[in-house]
């Protein structure tokens, strides 16, 4: 048993919300909560959403599960205050100025279609608690080792694109794992993904639990439902989710979750944290297996598989788009990294009330944007000229539209290098830099900090994860040992998700930051000048291989593997 589990032996997770309760009352500081819990509080601490900051002590980042992505207007407007009123930076680390770019009070939407917050206290987090549950928002369980947030269609029910509206189910199932005891102590972090849309935008491919639409006839009627996928995910040792020979009627999908939690929970590993995922276990098992070893923890008698309805991937829902409601429009606002002001976020909700039906809502999506669904055509322009709408536009260019990043090493334990400031700065400077095909869309830039893979770049057209880089430049930093040490990162091309499926190639390691935005104009350079047509990127990338995408890159103006241009 490793460390972690035995500190869930020594106290139930759950318990620690109202430990927080205790700490927040009586005005503990981090020693005084390390003296009357231990250190294994840290850990359970992420039971209630909350992860102690990386650098500075006394400080969490507390994470809102928002099941599909779903937010009512009134939740959003929640959300977005108190991330003003809370989420903001003491002085002795800059107040209101610590951010060049956004300041304080700000609040990042994550591929998980979470909500996160910086610089929360802990005498803060009951008065948070209390607000939330007043429009029925939570933080429990938004980390630690147990479901996650439920993904969905962020365009749930107004999408044409939907065989049905799956979010009741994402509810429902999300409702199910919430506070259950039962299964809140798994080997590790549990993520499902729930959707009815054909696009697939809760990437069921990289999930321990993806479940998509699907039709079988049963009793002489033909029944919607799901197709399952099992044992996806990214971080180190990717693999792509396995297909089931089930399907899953929609009012059997809690039971059908609870069986597979099951499953995890009585074979999964318990000792090394390494290889402690579900996707391990059905890599070790095999999807046969652990399909058996599923209907065996349960009563239900699923059918087999029956006409798959998924047609592909979709993962942006930036712009102004129909819904199937006739006269009516959802509008995808592009929010570089995820990160804007809570107060801005509030705005975006009382907007999406004034201009909106009475159905109006916010909806997060996977690529870190938001969504404002019920808008009738002739608001439209109403609402895209409110400054938030202005600075969060619906038509960026192709490297803003699809730039995510990690929370990275400003506040994150794992993070080796910065990211968010990072990814802004590049994909606005390439926008204005490179010139892309008019066909192209959206390119998909992703950067995580470490390894962990929190900004799926094995999925992305361009993906990085951060790295040290010794390099011979006076103007780096200098070490103990006396090396030059910069931020630098692997440099990975040609990820997707959909029918052609592919994780990213890491074609170079260890890339000085300052050498990958030369390196990007040569790759674009060369790839609008030999695509086919139609072609994206990382189509391209994959057709002329490693060693021709080195090539290329080594034109800039500084060898990629080893020296220093100028780009960040």
């Amino acid at each position: 048993m490793n460390t972690v589990e035995q500190y869930k032996e020594e106290k139930h997770p759950l318990d620690v919300i109202e430990d927080v309760k205790t700490y927040a009352e009586e005005g503990m500081t981090f020693d005084e909560i390390e003296e009357y819990a231990g250190d294994g509080e840290w850990e359970r601490l992420k039971w209630a959403g909350m992860y102690s900051h990386g650098v500075q002590r006394g400080y969490f980042m507390m994470r809102t599960k928002v099941p599909g992505g779903y937010l009512t207007p009134e939740q959003a407007e929640v959300i977005g205050e108190v991330a003003d009123e809370y989420a903001t930076a003491p002085e002795e680390y800059g107040g209101e100025e610590q951010n060049d770019i956004w300041g304080d009070a700000y609040l990042d939407i994550t591929t998980r279609q979470d909500i996160q917050k910086h610089w929360i206290e802990v005498e803060d987090v009951p008065e948070i608690w209390e607000t939330y549950g007043d429009v029925g928002l939570t933080t429990i369980q938004g980390c630690g080792d147990s479901a996650r947030n439920v993904l969905g269609c962020p365009v749930a029910g107004v999408s044409d694109h939907e065989a049905f509206n799956a979010q009741p189910v994402v509810d429902a199932v999300s409702d199910f794992f919430t506070e259950n005891r039962e299964y809140a102590n798994l080997p590790r972090k549990f993520k499902m993904t729930i959707t009815g849309c054909k696009h697939d935008c809760g990437q069921s491919q990289i999930n321990d639990v993806g479940m998509t639409p699907a039709k079988k006839e049963l009793d002489g009627e033909w029944q919607y439902g799901f197709h399952v996928k099992v044992g996806g995910g990214l971080s180190d040792g990717p693999r792509m989710a396995s297909p089931l020979d089930v399907f899953v009627p929609p009012e059997d999908a809690v039971e059908f979750t609870r069986a597979v939690a099951q499953t995890f929970k009585e074979l999964g590993d318990r000792n090394n944290r390494g290889v402690c995922r579900m996707r391990y276990l059905v890599q070790q098992m095999g999807a046969e297996a652990f399909e058996e070893a599923i209907r065996d923890r349960t009563e239900l008698e699923f059918p087999t598989r029956g006409v798959d309805l998924t047609e592909g991937y979709t993962g942006d829902h930036v712009g102004v788009h129909d819904q199937k409601q006739d006269g009516l429009k959802y509008v995808g606002f592009n929010v570089i990294t995820g990160r804007m002001g809570g107060d801005e976020f509030a705005k975006a909700a009382r907007a999406a009330k004034e201009y909106g039906t009475e159905d109006a809502s916010v909806r997060l999506a996977t690529d870190q944007n938001f969504v404002v669904t019920h808008i009738p055509e002739e608001n439209i322009g109403d609402l895209l000229d409110e400054p938030f709408a202005r600075k969060y536009r619906p038509d960026p260019g192709p490297f803003s539209r699809g730039a995510v990043g990690c929370t990275g090493s400003e506040f994150c334990n794992y993070g080796i290098i910065e990211t968010k400031n990072r990814v802004r700065r590049w994909a606005k400077a390439l926008d204005k830099r490179i010139e892309t095909p008019e066909d192209l869309g959206v390119v998909r830039m992703h950067m995580s900090g470490c390894s962990a893979s929190c900004a799926q770049p094995q999925i992305a057209d361009i993906g990085f994860r951060g790295e040290t880089v010794q390099v011979d430049d006076p103007e780096g930093t200098t070490n103990e040992e006396g090396d030059n040490i910069v931020e630098g990162m692997d440099f990975g091309l040609g990820g997707s998700l959909g029918t052609d499926n592919e994780f990213i190639d890491w074609v170079e390691n260890a890339v000085p930051a300052d050498a990958v935005i030369p390196a990007l104009e040569q790759l674009f350079d060369a790839y609008t000048d030999e695509r086919h047509e139609g072609e994206r990127f990382y189509e391209w990338c994959r057709r002329v291989g490693n060693d021709r995408l080195r090539t290329v890159m080594q034109r800039a103006d500084a060898n990629v593997s080893g020296g220093v241009a100028h780009g960040d």
